[in-house]
């Protein structure tokens, strides 16, 4: 282990313990931490959790040893919190969810970030692939009811979903591409007429399905850019993008 690995350890890093581990389908696996400084952390939906898995594996380098996760869900009575990590890229965090066990030792740092709960429009749109749906989901049940909320969220293959923390299904799903933006540009135009009042579109995921879906709305819709909440989650000719 590294002195850097150390320090972060003893100063920066906080620690859990890996309480539960299930499969949720057929690549995407819950993981539930639990922590005594949990109880006390400031959160707000939205938020991420820095997870620095493979500590003390000096053939990594330590920038490939950070991953960033959505927070699904957390109980700060419990001092608990649920992520959702999917395996199908089969990059570093993915072989760790698969082969990480209960009862492990993680070390975490809070990310706060801006695609957060924005409670201040009527309507809202969420849009996704399987990377953020977890994310997407977190936002949707800290809505008030009275808000209106329609969704596209979807994969390549509809077995990759799944349900969400109380095993409720608020959302519609569609098989599509990765990067089917013309289809993806047609549901759009579809639901958007549907929308009442004040809208706001969460968009995360395919960073190319993030810049033209943050383009028409901007330029097609004219919607202002507070309306519009994007975060790219991940890029295919990059690694280790969020």
């Amino acid at each position: 282990m590294s002195l850097l690995e150390n320090i972060l350890k003893k100063v920066v890093l906080q620690k859990a313990t890996i309480i539960k581990k299930t499969q949720l389908s057929n690549s995407v696996y819950q993981i539930r931490l639990k922590s005594e400084s949990i109880k006390t952390a400031e959160f707000l939906p939205g938020y991420f959790l820095r997870l620095v898995i493979g500590i003390g594996n000096d053939e990594l380098a330590f920038k490939d040893k950070v991953r960033s996760y959505s927070v699904w869900n957390i109980n700060k009575t419990e001092g608990t919190l649920d992520l959702a990590i999917a395996t199908e890229s089969n990059g570093i965090g993915a072989q760790w969810v698969a082969n990480c066990l209960v009862n492990d030792v993680v070390y975490f740092k809070w990310k706060k970030g801006t695609f957060v709960l924005d409670k201040t429009a009527d309507s809202y749109l969420m849009i996704g692939d399987l990377s953020a749906l977890s994310h997407l989901y977190v936002i949707h049940r800290s809505l008030p009811n009275n808000k209106q909320v329609e969704s596209l969220i979807y994969s390549s293959n509809t077995n990759r979903f799944f349900n969400d923390i109380e095993d409720t299904s608020p959302f519609n799903f569609y098989e599509l591409d990765p990067n089917a933006i013309t289809e993806i540009l047609r549901l759009v135009k579809e639901i958007t007429p549907k929308m009442k009042g004040t809208k706001m579109v969460y968009i995360a995921g395919d960073s190319r399905v993030c810049i033209a879906l943050n383009q028409y709305f901007r330029k097609e819709l004219n919607w202002n850019t507070q309306q519009i909440k994007t975060k790219p989650f991940w890029n295919p000719d990059k690694k280790g993008l969020e």
